[in-house]
C-alpha cells in the first residue's frame, strides 16, 4: 500500500485566452493527482485528507473510487473546496492562485493509524504550506520516517502561498532527514535555492528534478547521475504533469520492490533508466489532454 497525504482541490481552467475567459471546474490538486495516478496505473493505493462535504467534495472522492484508490483514511468537513484558479501560457504551463480561507483540506489532523501494509507515504504541494494543517502533515511526515516507512517529497512550490519563503526555505530542510525521496521541476529547485547533493546529504537516497520537455534525471547518494529525455508529444496542458512522475516513480520502485533506503540505493544505471523514462512516458500522455487527467497502466503498455 502507498499512501498519498495531503490536499484535494478543485482547478479552475480556462477555456480560451485572455483574462475573462471561461473557467472549467477539474478536479486536481497535486498529491490528490499523484493518488489518482498511482491508482489508475495498477499500484494499491490509499489517500489521506480532509475533504469537503460539499458537492465538490463529493466529485472528489467518487474519482479516487473510480481510480481504484482507498478512500477510508479521508476526513470529512462542512468547509468549503479550496479552488485554484490556472493561467495556461502560450506553451501549456500552468500557474495558479488559490482561493483558501476557511477550506476543509487545511484543517487537517493525523490519523490514529496508517491503513494496514502500507510501505510508503508521499507529501507535497499546498498541504505543507497552510496552517494548521500544515504542521499535522509535517508531523506525520517525520513520524513515518521514524516507523521505517519509505517517505516521499514532492514540494510543488506555490510561491504565491507562502508569506515567509525564507522560513519556508528552513522547514523544507527540516523535512529532508525524514526523506527517502525527493522530486521536484527545476522551477522548484531554483526556488528553493539548494542542489541535489546538497539536499543528497541532509537525508534522501535519491533526488529527481524534473525539466519540462528536456526530461528528467536522477542524483543518488553514490554519485550517479542518470539521465532520460521528455517524450515528444502535442502539449494540451502541462497540469498535473509533475504528480504523474512522482506516482510513475513510486510505481515503478514498488514494482522493483525498491520502497526502502538500501533497496533504492541498489538501483544500477540500467534500472533508474527504465524507471525515469516509464515516468517520462507517463507525464507526456497526461500532457497530451486538457486537465490533470492521468494515464490507465494499459496506456503505457509497449
Amino acid at each position: 500500500m502507498i499512501v498519498v497525504a495531503g490536499e484535494a482541490l478543485i482547478d479552475l481552467v480556462p477555456q480560451g485566452r485572455g483574462p475573462l475567459a471561461a473557467l472549467t471546474p477539474a478536479l486536481g490538486g497535486g498529491p490528490y493527482n499523484t493518488a489518482v495516478a498511482l491508482g489508475r496505473l495498477g499500484s494499491p493505493t490509499a489517500f489521506c485528507s480532509r475533504v469537503s462535504r460539499d458537492a465538490f467534495g463529493e466529485a472528489l472522492l467518487e474519482r479516487l473510487r473510480a481510480s481504484g484508490v482507498d478512500v477510508s483514511p479521508v476526513r470529512r468537513g462542512p468547509e468549503p473546496t479550496t479552488l485554484a484558479v490556472a493561467t495556461v501560457g502560450a506553451d501549456g504551463s500552468a500557474a495558479y492562485s488559490f482561493y483558501v480561507e476557511g477550506t476543509a483540506d487545511r484543517l487537517f489532523t493525523a490519523p490514529a493509524a496508517l491503513p494496514p501494509g502500507t510501505r510508503a507515504i508521499s507529501f507535497g504541494t499546498c498541504s505543507l504550506v497552510l496552517e494548521p494543517g500544515a504542521s499535522a502533515y509535517e508531523g506525520l511526515l517525520h513520524e513515518s520516517a521514524a516507523r521505517g516507512l519509505f517517505t516521499a517529497l514532492d514540494p510543488n512550490i506555490r510561491a504565491g502561498l507562502i508569506p515567509d519563503p525564507d522560513a519556508y526555505r528552513a522547514r523544507f530542510q527540516s523535512w529532508l532527514p525524514s526523506v527517502s525521496l525527493l522530486k521536484l521541476s527545476a522551477e522548484d529547485a531554483e526556488w528553493l535555492g539548494g542542489t541535489p547533493r546538497e539536499w543528497l546529504a541532509a537525508g534522501p537516497a535519491a533526488v529527481v528534478v524534473t525539466r519540462g520537455a528536456q526530461g528528467l534525471t536522477a542524483y543518488t547518494r553514490d554519485g550517479g547521475v542518470h539521465e532520460v529525455p521528455g517524450e515528444r508529444v502535442e502539449v494540451a496542458d502541462t497540469i498535473g504533469a509533475g504528480d504523474t512522475v512522482n506516482a510513475a516513480l513510486l510505481h515503478g520502485l514498488a514494482e522493483r520492490d525498491a520502497l526502502g533506503a538500501r533497496a533504492l540505493a541498489a538501483l544500477g544505471p540500467r534500472d533508474w533508466t527504465a524507471l525515469l523514462g516509464f515516468a517520462a512516458r507517463a507525464a507526456a500522455v497526461t500532457c497530451s489532454r486538457p486537465g490533470a487527467e492521468p494515464p490507465w497502466a494499459h496506456e503505457l503498455r509497449p
